[in-house]
């Protein structure tokens, strides 16, 4: 008998990816054969975003993308938008069920048996309030790439006034260091090198059970996964400038596997924005963390998220903001336009900025990330290091990551593919990719 198909599509992040890739086994492990997007598979599972702009039309296209394949495929909904507007995707024509954050891992299980809502029905909805996603879920990416995206908390107990993260997957939760361990472990029995640490509010990481107790925090995460054996690479996806503390930057600094890269979020350069979007912390705190992560690793790696026309953000407020990036020795920028979120507290703040402002403010740190970016590329031309490829082809092209994150590109060698390999960075080419040299040979050429 041939095995029924299912296909995934993901927006968003990437704990949204690794959660993909969890539930996707899921089907595996039930009989089901995973397939393409673009094979006309029998069930569709999308996984959606709240954050990302125009949430409701993404989600719409994908759905009519998918029954173009097969018109007569099983369409679910999962996500932070599933939760947040459960009954508005219901009524989308060709979605059949809708999944909230805390039924999402029972997609196999609650789809067991499920007839198709009648022609010209809205789809059947499964979503609980936020406050009964408790329970925490391990998830990880598999197959995809050589890294691995290794989700280890969900949720958010912070309020910031833009963001609907807590109201989508609800309080911070954790696993247990001993559980992320066994996991990791597991994964080194196959062909992953680096895992990557991922979760919604990572630093936070500790809080665990029915009672949410603190029983452990993230510097213990980070010392106990550093004496795993066969983990090559580990890389902390991000975390609040409040929760990396200055112990967790010295022990990356002299540990054997934790790479010197870092994800900050900073949003404003002005504590006055900073304070409006009810930020845990001041622009002096954040400055301090690039410091020290400086000072302990030169070569380091930091990237840094920032909105831009937050209510109340005048130019001045703005210029604030790009002098004190341009001052920081940061390596990229990931820039986003406020946008308004319903259920919200930045809404109703005085001062909205017109939307041509937020896009200029956009373009403008934009092209100071690719100023910051192509200045930290070369100043490492003629440093010897060590690149993990990935299985990307692109134009005969592969590409891989150095231990601090620069992005090498080279001519496709199958034989490359999950190795890491040991070269100097030679040049930085017009499209920013670093170029390499093997054995004083210039073998790697875009």
């Amino acid at each position: 008998m041939e095995k029924r198909k299912v296909a995934f599509y993901t927006l968003g992040c990437k704990l949204n990816f690794s959660e993909t890739s969890a539930i996707g086994r899921q089907f595996e492990e039930s009989g089901f054969e995973k397939a393409a997007f673009e094979d006309a598979a029998d069930i569709y599972v999308i996984n959606t975003c709240s954050v990302t702009d125009h949430a409701d039309r993404k989600c719409r296209k994908v759905v009519k993308e998918a029954l173009k394949h097969n018109p007569e495929a099983f369409v679910a909904i999962v996500g932070c938008y599933a939760q947040l507007k459960p009954r508005e995707i219901a009524e989308i024509p060709g979605v059949h069920a809708v999944l909230g954050a805390a039924e999402k891992f029972q997609l196999v299980e609650t789809l067991a048996g499920f007839q198709k809502p009648a022609a010209g029905q809205p789809g059947h909805v499964f979503a609980s309030p936020i406050s009964e996603a408790t329970e925490f879920h391990a998830a990880h990416s598999y197959g995809d790439r050589t890294r691995t995206f290794l989700k280890v908390q969900d949720g958010c107990d912070y309020s910031c006034s833009f963001c609907t993260i807590p109201l989508a997957r609800g309080n911070s939760r954790s696993d247990s260091v001993q559980s992320v361990v066994e996991r990791v472990q597991k994964l080194a029995e196959t062909s992953v090198k680096e895992v990557v640490l991922t979760g919604v509010n990572l630093g936070d990481f500790g809080l665990q059970g029915p009672e949410r107790e603190r029983r452990e925090n993230f510097y213990d995460l980070v010392q106990a996964l550093d004496e795993v054996e066969g983990i090559e690479r580990f890389r902390i996806s991000s975390c609040e400038p409040n929760l990396l503390s200055d112990e967790i930057i010295r022990f990356v600094a002299r540990s054997k596997r934790f790479m010197p890269h870092f994800h900050i979020p900073l949003q404003s350069g002005s504590n006055k924005i900073l304070g409006l979007m009810r930020r845990r912390y001041r622009r002096e705190l954040y400055a301090e963390r690039v410091k020290l992560i400086k000072e302990v690793m030169p070569h380091a790696c930091i990237g840094v998220d920032v909105i831009v026309g937050f209510p109340g953000e005048t130019e001045e407020e703005f210029l604030t903001t790009y002098q004190f990036l341009n001052d920081l020795e940061v390596s990229y920028l990931h820039v986003f336009p406020y946008s308004e979120r319903e259920n919200t507290l930045a809404p109703t703040l005085p001062g909205r900025v017109q939307d041509r402002h937020r896009h200029e403010r956009t373009t403008q740190l934009r092209s100071l990330s690719e100023k910051k970016k192509r200045h930290f590329y070369e100043q490492h031309v003629g440093l010897e290091t060590a690149v993990l490829f990935e299985d990307d082809v692109t134009n005969g092209q592969m590409e891989g990551f150095t231990p601090n994150y620069i992005r090498v590109t080279a001519k496709y060698d199958p034989l490359l593919v999950g190795e890491l390999k040991h070269l100097r960075l030679s040049s930085v080419n017009s499209q920013c990719l670093m170029e390499a040299e093997e054995l004083g040979i210039e073998v790697f050429q875009h």
